[in-house]
């Protein structure tokens, strides 16, 4: 009998053991769930790519301003040479011409004078070239200005981007907290109704209470017990949608698993994340100017951007209808006619449309009335922003009016439970007051954490 009981104490010591290997506590706070997530959003990557785009695009608008240099080459042969001259087309088919025809005929072979001129039957050059552009009608500069715009709408779609991100992850984070706390709860429901099971089976065994008031505690237990499975399962899942959300490897089972590095995953359910709710705070402290957080919002600068582009837009268009100018010059070597060598050249153009200023002027009535819109939508918008900080200051304050009237319910209900319960044991109340008491402040205190995490949330969407 001892050798087993040796034997059992060393296996229990073993498995202690290999559970506290398994187990290894993390507790996660709000900001680095919120860190791990920037990381690993594809939305939120793909946001600072775009703001890195646009900074290529601005330089790439900025070397408009600067020559173009270009080097050219050729090289051709001909199946027939592409310059054939003779005396028919010098002279012509007048009797003189053809006298003096006959004489050249007649003498020029006597000298190895050929009596035509071919040419361009074969070449070779190469060229190079320079053009700065002058006035291009404030296309370039304006194209500039459209191009910094962009880096700025780039950035402000990034910031929204992380607030939108930021949003679904406390989403996720304050429903896994809620079924924490809501567990905590539980556990204590199951705990207070052992300590009931068993005073009250002592009292059925003494024969003071029926066996319906014993079943009415085992079927209120087996209640909360089941309570309490449904809610580990539903925590487990809202923790997974979370860790997903923010990249964070995790293993489903005790028994472990390992990342691509071989680094063993923590066990989902030794993952905890810390609320923070202990430090909440009365709203006045939060409180700022509705139309500073409005004006300031990315929203309403991204609808400024749309109207200031509107308006270059508008310029760029006007341009097109403008006169371009430019210069540039060029140097380069060839050989065509049998005759190699480098030449170079200066040049100035000009270039006047004519016939584009009924199209183009259409286009600015057009660009007339997409300025007019965004300028409508920039005052509409600029109000709902207004309306929309009234709306989350009301929310953070009502949210805090649900707390204080949570925490008297919670009070009452304990003293309620209390009372009902000093009862029980005087013979004044009976099982069932005991367990409505019971129940009602589980419902309080469920209630009370939803108020609590309502508030915590509406909070930081109130200063986001």
């Amino acid at each position: 009998m001892m050798r087993n009981r040796t034997i059992t104490a060393l296996l229990a010591l073993g498995l202690t053991g290999a559970t506290a290997a398994y187990s290894q506590e993390l507790v996660l706070t709000l900001d680095e769930c919120l860190d791990m997530a920037s990381e690993h959003d594809p939305y939120l990557v793909n946001s600072r790519l775009d703001v890195q785009a646009a900074i290529y695009q601005k330089q790439e608008a900025a070397a408009e301003y600067f020559p173009s240099v270009s080097l050219n080459a050729i090289g051709f042969k001909a199946f027939d040479p592409l310059l054939h001259l003779t005396l028919d087309d010098v002279l012509g088919h007048s009797d003189a011409a053809n006298e003096l025809k006959n004489q050249i005929h007649q003498t020029a072979p006597l000298y190895g004078i050929p009596t035509d001129f071919q040419a361009l039957s074969r070449g070779y050059g190469a060229v190079l070239s320079l053009s700065q552009p002058v006035y291009a009608g404030g296309r370039i500069v304006n194209g500039n200005r459209l191009a910094r715009l962009g880096v700025e709408a780039a950035r402000l779609q990034q910031e929204l981007q992380e607030k939108q991100t930021a949003s679904q992850v406390e989403e996720k984070y304050w429903q896994v907290v809620s079924l924490e706390e809501k567990r905590k709860t539980v556990d204590m429901a199951v705990a207070t109704l052992d300590t009931l099971l068993r005073d009250v089976t002592q009292a059925r065994e003494a024969g003071i209470l029926t066996e319906t008031e014993l079943l009415q505690v085992r079927l209120e237990r087996n209640r909360l017990r089941s309570d309490l499975v449904r809610l580990r399962g539903g925590l487990r899942l809202a923790k997974m949608d979370l860790f997903n959300v923010m990249g964070l490897g995790y293993s489903s089972t005790l028994a472990g698993s390992y990342d691509a590095e071989g680094k063993r995953l923590p066990f989902i359910d030794d993952i905890r994340l810390d609320s923070g709710m202990e430090d909440m705070q009365d709203p006045g402290i939060y409180h700022r100017p509705e139309e500073e957080i409005a004006t300031s919002s990315e929203e309403s600068r991204l609808l400024a951007l749309s109207v200031e582009s509107k308006k270059l837009q508008k310029k760029m268009t006007v341009g097109e209808a403008l006169p371009t100018v430019g210069v540039g010059a060029s140097y380069g070597y060839g050989d065509y006619i049998g005759a190699p060598g480098l030449n170079g050249m200066v040049y100035a153009m000009v270039k006047v449309p004519m016939t584009e200023w009924g199209k183009t002027s259409r286009k600015i009535r057009r660009s007339d009335i997409e300025l007019r819109k965004a300028l409508n939508e920039q005052e509409y918008l600029d109000e709902q922003l207004v309306l929309r900080t009234r709306q989350r200051w009301e929310e953070v304050v009502t949210a805090w009016d649900r707390i204080q009237i949570g925490e008297e319910s919670v009070d009452f209900a304990r003293s309620e439970l209390k009372h009902c319960s000093w009862g029980f044991d005087a013979g004044l109340n009976t099982l069932s007051e005991v367990l409505q008491a019971q129940t009602a402040l589980r419902q309080a205190e469920d209630a009370l954490i939803d108020d609590r995490i309502a508030y915590v949330k509406a909070v930081r969407e109130y200063l986001r």
